[in-house]
């Protein structure tokens, strides 16, 4: 019997004893290809050597300093290379240890901002329906997935969602792609009128949307029009690239292929490559000199922030996603999985949509492709997926709720930058085992 609260009472997951490269092997010997890279995280796989040794050496000279008394070479050198390579005005970095915690940050940094500049009535956020920003309280409260927030709604704070960018089921018949970018980003600016463009603080949007809609990008335009709309009325846009940046979408920013730059980022995920927890909010000069200018500290804390050991191990990552070119290697694998998606599944009747960037890619699950019908949400279509592929040997990643937090089903694929073409094959033929175990037991009603 463990003592481990696992995520699910239900059952006690295999052991893992081992990761060689794309693949976790449990202590029985059975292999898994990691064709989710857990959640979005592993992409240089799980032994890379470069990334070990990194480690190894800065255990040899220090494993952890506390940040109220001093900085770290590890945290320095990682901080110089993520502002080398990020957005325009982007000059500042907030070494924490997850995505969460990375925009927990960002929404206080938000605050605290509006205060030190005497804008103390700004305090309300708006995001999208379908968003995911975290598990601490701010975080989810941003949020806009129904059954994540609603144990929780009488300890949130009051949000703003309108809808997210989901040409799939919400662009109109006749409507451009372009038109319909233009539409959805218009939802922010009413949203702003209706409460009082004075009383926001902040937008908060994932440029791909994640674990909730599963790698959604936006329409063309989209964000572009997004980013002017909080110029014009004063309010700060908060990127959430905690699963879609660094490298995962084809470059290390998501927003890059937006045109666009934020005013805070929130990353994790990728930046340590799951070899050490990790994450940082980045944000803008403009809003670091302010809180220098005015009470001269950011009112926030973590006792991990900037591990040294997590700095070191990230540094790592980063050089081989940016010097070691990995992240033009999504983009070039990226077209290859799409491809290979595509042509296995692209007529099957009941994938509704493939869709994505580089190597993040989702397929959302229909009962109907005519008329984008989702299966029943008692059916559980998603974690019957997700045990039939695992029993295949592909760990992926599905989720329920898609269309509205209730119904829908989609796999979202997320495998480490470092797969080949073999492995490539691999996914679609063990999703296809998966797939047919699972909607042959639907059709026989068991």
């Amino acid at each position: 019997m463990s003592h481990i609260l696992h995520r699910s009472s239900k059952a006690t997951p295999p052991v893992v004893s081992r990761g060689e490269g794309v693949y976790l092997i449990d202590v029985n010997g059975k292999q898994y290809f990691d064709g989710s890279g857990g959640a979005a995280v592993s992409c240089l796989g799980h032994s890379d050597e470069d990334v070990k040794n990194a480690m190894r050496k800065q255990l040899d000279a220090l494993a952890f300093a506390h940040t109220g008394f001093f900085t770290s070479e590890a945290a320095e050198n990682l901080a110089d290379k993520l502002i080398k390579h990020a957005p325009k005005e982007i000059d500042k970095v907030y070494l924490v240890s997850g995505g969460s915690e990375a925009m927990e940050s960002a929404l206080k940094l938000a605050r605290q901002y509006y205060l030190e500049i005497g804008e103390e009535q700004r305090h309300h956020v708006i995001a999208r329906q379908q968003s995911y920003h975290g598990n601490t309280l701010g975080a989810l409260a941003t949020g806009g997935n129904v059954w994540r927030r609603k144990p929780f709604a009488p300890l949130l704070m009051e949000t703003s969602h309108i809808e997210p960018c989901y040409e799939y089921r919400m662009r109109q018949s006749g409507e451009s792609l372009a038109d319909y970018g233009m539409r959805a980003a218009n939802e922010l600016e009413r949203e702003i009128q209706r409460l009082g463009a004075e009383n926001i603080m902040a937008f908060v949007a994932e440029p791909v949307v994640g674990a909730t809609l599963g790698a959604v990008p936006p329409a063309s335009g989209y964000f572009k029009r997004i980013r002017e709309i909080c110029d014009q009325y004063g309010i700060l846009l908060i990127l959430d690239e905690v699963m879609c940046g660094m490298g995962r979408t084809g470059t290390l920013f998501a927003c890059e292929q937006e045109g666009i730059s934020p005013d805070i980022v929130g990353i994790a995920k990728g930046l340590g490559s799951g070899y050490q927890p990790i994450g940082a909010m980045l944000c803008t000069k403009k809003i670091a000199d302010a809180i220098e200018s005015g009470s001269g500290a950011f009112q926030h804390g973590h006792t991990y922030l900037g591990h040294p050991m997590a700095a070191a191990a990230a540094n790592a990552v980063l050089t081989k996603l940016t010097d070691g070119k990995l992240t033009e290697r999504v983009g070039v694998m990226g077209k290859k999985l799409d491809a290979a998606l595509q042509s296995a599944f692209g007529q099957h009747p009941h994938i509704g949509d493939i869709r994505g960037r580089g190597l993040f890619r989702g397929l959302e699950i229909v009962e109907d492709r005519e008329t984008k019908e989702p299966f029943a949400p008692s059916l559980k279509l998603f974690q019957r997926l997700k045990a039939a592929a695992f029993d295949a040997g592909l760990i992926c990643y599905p989720a329920g709720g898609t269309v509205d937090g209730a119904r829908g089903d989609h796999i979202l694929l997320a495998p480490p930058f470092i797969l080949e073409d073999q492995h490539i094959d691999e996914i679609v033929d063990k999703l296809d085992i998966a797939f047919k175990t699972v909607f042959d037991e639907v059709s026989k009603g068991s």
